[in-house]
C-alpha cells in the first residue's frame, strides 16, 4: 500500500493495456484467450489493493508518465522489465522471420548489420512471379532463410519463414481460407503418412521396380552433371530424402527442398537437424509451394528433380509447364514415377487396373514423353524397369 507499490501497479496496468493492443494487432481471434487472461490478471491485482489505495487510484491519471514511474522504485523497474520481455516474446514468436511492418519491426541492435541488406534473389512471388525483395542475411541455407524477410514489390505481399519452412504458396498468410486439394495431395499432408514415408512407405516401391534411393540418386546425378554449380530444386520432395542427398554432395550452389505438404516439410527439417553432417551453412532451404505455381522467376533454375511425384500431381501438364518456365536454357529436368502398368502386365487386366488407379495420374511411357515435349522440353530420354520409369528432358 506504499506509494511505490501503487505506482508499480498503475504502470502494470499501462503495460497490460499495451499487451492487449499488441495481441489484437497480431491476430484478434487467436489471441482472444490471451487477452482475457491478461484482463483477468489485472482485475485480480486491482482487487488485492486496499480500500485506501483503490480510492487513491481515481485521484491519479490512468496512464502516468512512464519515465517518472520507472524512477519510483526498483520493484517498479523489475515489473517494467518483465512486461517488456513479455512484449518482445509475443513479437518474436509471431513475426520472428519477417518483420517488414514498421510497427512490428523490433530488430535487436546486434542484428542490425545482418538485416540492413535488401536484395533481389532466386525466390519469386507465386502470385505475379516478380522476384521477391529479401531483407536479411544472404544465402540459401536454413539459418539465412529463417532470419530473412521476403516481400513482393508489385503486389506488396509478404512471406514468412516459419520454424520449419518458408511458405511461398498463394494462400500464405491467409487466416480463415484453407484450400483443399485432391485426395492424392491431401494424403501426403497427413502427419501419419509423412512420418511413415521414410520409415517403410518408400521402401515398398521396390516391389514395382524402383531400384532404391541410392541407385536412383546415382542415376539422377548422371543426368545433372551439366547443372553442377547451379541451383537445384527438388519438387514434391516429401520428407527430403533426395534433397538431403543432393545437398550433401556439395555439387550445387543451393538445393531447395520444395513440397506442398506442411508435415512432409516438418519431417524434412527434423531429418536435417538430426543429421550431424548438416550445419547452418549447408546450402539447403525448405520451402512450401505448389508445383503448378512455382515461386521462382522464369529461366532462373539450373536443375529440377521430381522423385516418385508425377502421379500425385493434380495436373501433370501444368506442373511440367511450370518446370519448363523456371528452368534456364540448357536446364535439366529429371523425374521418376510409376507407370500405369508394366510392359509385362497382361493386356486383359490392364483396363481393370487403370480403373482401380484412376485417382492417380499414372501415365505411360509415350504419354510422359508427349507431355514433356508439348510443354517445351527437348532431348527426352527414359529408363524403364517394370513399373518404374526415370525420364529426363532439357530446356532448349
Amino acid at each position: 500500500e506504499s506509494p511505490h507499490t501503487f505506482s508499480a501497479f498503475v504502470t502494470f496496468l499501462d503495460e497490460t493495456h499495451n499487451l492487449l493492443l499488441l495481441c489484437y494487432k497480431l491476430k484478434p481471434k487467436k489471441h482472444l484467450s490471451c487477452s482475457l487472461t491478461l484482463l483477468s490478471f489485472s482485475l485480480l491485482a486491482m482487487a488485492s489493493l486496499t480500500t485506501s489505495s483503490s480510492i487513491a487510484l481515481f485521484n491519479k491519471p490512468l496512464l502516468p508518465n512512464r519515465s517518472s514511474s520507472l524512477s519510483s522504485s526498483t520493484s517498479h523497474s523489475r515489473l517494467y522489465r518483465f512486461s517488456s520481455s513479455v512484449r518482445s516474446r509475443f513479437t518474436s514468436a509471431s513475426i520472428r522471420a519477417v518483420a517488414l511492418e514498421p510497427e512490428l519491426n523490433e530488430t535487436p541492435s546486434s542484428d542490425i548489420k545482418e538485416t540492413e541488406t535488401v536484395e533481389t534473389q532466386v525466390f519469386a512471388c507465386p502470385v505475379c512471379y516478380e522476384p521477391l525483395m529479401r531483407k536479411g542475411p544472404s544465402g540459401i541455407n536454413l539459418q539465412a532463410i529463417y532470419r530473412s524477410g521476403f516481400k513482393c514489390g508489385q503486389c506488396n505481399k509478404t512471406y514468412s519463414s516459419k520454424d520449419e519452412y518458408l511458405d511461398l504458396t498463394v494462400t500464405a498468410g491467409f487466416d480463415s481460407f484453407n484450400e483443399v486439394k485432391p485426395i492424392t495431395t491431401e494424403l501426403f499432408r497427413s502427419p501419419l503418412v509423412s512420418f511413415l514415408y521414410e520409415r517403410g512407405w518408400r521402401q515398398n516401391f521396390a516391389r514395382s521396380g524402383f531400384p532404391g534411393p541410392d541407385e536412383e540418386f546415382r542415376m539422377a546425378e548422371e543426368y545433372f552433371k551439366e547443372a553442377e554449380g547451379g541451383v537445384l530444386v527438388d519438387v514434391s520432395c516429401g520428407s527430403g530424402l533426395f534433397s538431403r542427398k543432393f545437398a550433401k554432395s556439395g555439387k550445387y550452389s543451393g538445393v531447395i527442398a520444395l513440397d506442398y505438404s506442411e508435415n512432409m516439410l516438418r519431417q524434412c527439417n527434423e531429418f536435417i537437424k538430426k543429421d550431424a553432417t548438416f550445419d547452418s551453412s549447408t546450402n539447403i532451404a525448405v520451402v512450401r509451394a505448389d508445383v503448378s505455381r512455382l515461386p521462382f522467376p522464369s529461366c532462373s533454375v539450373d536443375a529440377v528433380h521430381a522423385g516418385a511425384a508425377l502421379h500425385c500431381w493434380p495436373s501433370p501438364t501444368n506442373a511440367i509447364a511450370e518446370i519448363c518456365r523456371v528452368l534456364r536454357s540448357g536446364g535439366v529436368f529429371v523425374g521418376t514415377t510409376f507407370l500405369r502398368y508394366s510392359p509385362s502386365t497382361p493386356w486383359i487386366i490392364r483396363p481393370f487396373q487403370s480403373r482401380i488407379l484412376q485417382n492417380y495420374n499414372y501415365l505411360m511411357q509415350d504419354e510422359i514423353k508427349d507431355v514433356c515435349t508439348t510443354c517445351g522440353l527437348t532431348e527426352y530420354e527414359d529408363i524403364v524397369q517394370d513399373s518404374f520409369i526415370m525420364f529426363t528432358a532439357r530446356k532448349p
